[in-house]
């Protein structure tokens, strides 16, 4: 079965710092051309995109521009989100998302979305 696992969320005081990861299974990273990504939503609010990073590089959602890392590892088919400077702002479920496309075969892209993590910052 193919699934994300997010981990690391919790409660953190504003200018603290928080590593969140997300964990493949039934798949492996290396076995796709792949982009991964963070996401959050905030109650009331619409999905956004946070962070993303693909063979192109990376890219942050411009609040996040400067605090956040997204990094990865394809050993541990393991995407991560270091957060540092955290604000009230920052408050979200935050879900990590895979698309991509498998190497040396045809077919459609596979997609994968985490069940979310909770994030809270507050004093």
């Amino acid at each position: 079965q193919v699934q994300l696992v997010e981990s690391g969320g919790g409660l953190v005081q504003p200018g603290g710092s928080l590593r969140l990861s997300c964990a493949a299974s039934g798949f492996t990273f290396s076995s796709y051309t792949m982009t991964l990504s963070w996401y959050r939503q905030a109650p009331g609010k619409e999905r956004e995109l946070v962070a993303a990073i693909s063979s192109g590089g990376t890219n942050y959602a411009d609040s996040v521009k400067g605090r956040f890392t997204i990094s990865r590892d394809n050993a541990k088919s393991t995407v991560y989100l270091q957060m540092n400077s955290l604000k009230a702002e920052d408050t979200a479920v935050y879900y990590c998302n895979a698309v991509g496309l498998r190497r040396g075969v045809l077919g459609p892209p596979l997609t994968c979305w985490g069940q979310g993590t909770q994030v809270t910052v507050s004093s």
